[in-house]
């Protein structure tokens, strides 16, 4: 048997965004939270004495301000060095060949695959040959695994590849390929970045994200961390593909439908059983949360005039869990007036004409309205795509789900009294 361990996109040195400007909120533990999710990456390859390390690009989040990122990287690096483990690494978009500047010496034990072309390395004493290209620019449209050779025979032939595959939500499309042609590739295990949501999308051969090592934002809520492998070196064959924590902050969306709920007393109970379900997922990590107040209820009209207090209110709920473990990314009201708006839209010709304009933006969620969209793409995509990153689709639909209900709100009249 030998294992080994899959992860990707580190981004080291990302920011988790939405919370640096929130009061008291721990700056430095959020700053320093994708640095401690590869130490746990160290931790967890020493101590399950792996072979060797699997990184599938996006190491960098951007080029190195200064050195100080390239040298905690190297750091970790001569850890599993010391400790006789191998590592073969990509890069991806974010820290393609063309984007970082500054470049240090890695270890011994670190290889680091060009981007001239695909090359491979054998894993020595293991039958095992690993396959790999780095990206030589931001931007790789081309389908790189015609570049990619052959599997060598009598080994565990591993792909490591940053792809967005067909495309996938929130991400633009890079090096794209299908399942159907990594399939027929013939190689044992496909060691995927570039998608920050871990899928397991074949066993056969394997096809594995492992996503992101530590979630950054909102819209990478849940856990985050890596694969660890079994294969048996006789039969070739993943004994085991087994799931691993080594996210130090979590991201959650609480959720809370205040349908039917007619006081600020059952509101608080709900909020508080939310904020209760999200800290037990998230064991002993630092929780930072997103409440979404939905549903028809007739507090709609008190939640909107006095926003700033019950997001006061429900900021303060949450500081008695886990003794500053959670902290409020933000707040949304997206409750709805106790009114039938489709009696209104045949009452009314503008309400009508609202309705149906915001049921147009409805249609397409997730994507970016046309207008935004042309913009964007003028922009060079160093410049779009962290745009693009930070006001996703789902962005975009809870701003025109809040503009709705504001609009609506004026039109009618009948959003309730504070």
């Amino acid at each position: 048997m030998f294992r080994f361990i899959h992860a990707a996109d580190l981004h080291l040195d990302s920011p988790l965004r939405g919370l640096s400007e929130r009061q008291g909120a721990p700056v430095e533990e959020l700053r320093g939270a994708s640095r401690k999710a590869l130490d746990r990456l160290v931790e967890v390859s020493i101590s399950e004495n792996v072979h060797f390390v699997l990184l599938s690009g996006d190491i960098y989040d951007q080029d190195w301000k200064d050195y100080s990122t390239g040298l905690y990287f190297r750091s970790k690096m001569a850890q599993l060095d010391a400790a006789g483990i191998a590592v073969y690494l990509i890069s991806g978009n974010h820290d393609a060949a063309s984007v970082i500047t500054r470049k240090l010496t890695l270890p011994e034990r670190v290889t680091t695959f060009p981007s001239r072309s695909a090359e491979t390395h054998r894993v020595p004493g293991l039958p095992v040959a690993i396959h790999g290209m780095s990206f030589p620019n931001r931007a790789v449209p081309d389908n790189l695994l015609p570049r990619y050779p052959a599997p060598v025979a009598g080994c565990f032939n591993i792909g490591l590849l940053h792809t967005s595959l067909a495309g996938a939500a929130g991400h633009d499309t890079y090096a794209p390929c299908s399942v159907e042609e990594l399939v027929a590739k013939g190689y044992d295990y496909w060691a995927l970045g570039h998608v920050h949501q871990p899928a397991i999308l074949s066993r056969s051969p394997w096809i594995v994200y492992p996503g992101n090592i530590q979630g950054r934002h909102v819209r990478e809520t849940g856990a985050r961390g890596c694969y660890l492998v079994t294969v048996d070196d006789d039969t070739r064959q993943v004994a085991e593909c087994r799931w691993t924590d080594l996210d130090v902050a979590r991201w959650a969306i609480v959720d809370i439908d205040l349908t039917g709920m007619e006081s600020t007393e059952e509101m608080e109970i709900a909020v508080r059983q939310g904020f209760a379900d999200a800290v037990d997922q998230a064991a002993d990590r630092l929780l930072a949360a997103r409440v979404i107040l939905r549903g028809s209820t007739p507090l709609h009209g008190s939640l909107l005039a006095r926003a700033e207090h019950f997001e006061a209110e429900i900021e303060g709920w949450s500081q008695d869990f886990g003794a500053g473990r959670v902290w409020i990314e933000q707040v949304r009201f997206l409750t709805k007036p106790l009114v039938d708006l489709t009696e209104l839209s045949l009452q009314d010709a503008l309400v009508r004409e609202v309705v149906e304009g915001l049921g147009e933006l409805a249609e397409n969620p997730g994507q970016f309205p046309p207008e935004i969209e042309a913009m964007l793409n003028h922009l060079p995509s160093d410049l779009s795509q962290p745009l693009k990153e930070s006001w996703s689709g789902d962005g975009w639909e809870s701003l025109a789900d809040e503009t709705s209900q504001i609009i609506l709100d004026r039109l009618t009249g009948k959003g309730g009294k504070p």
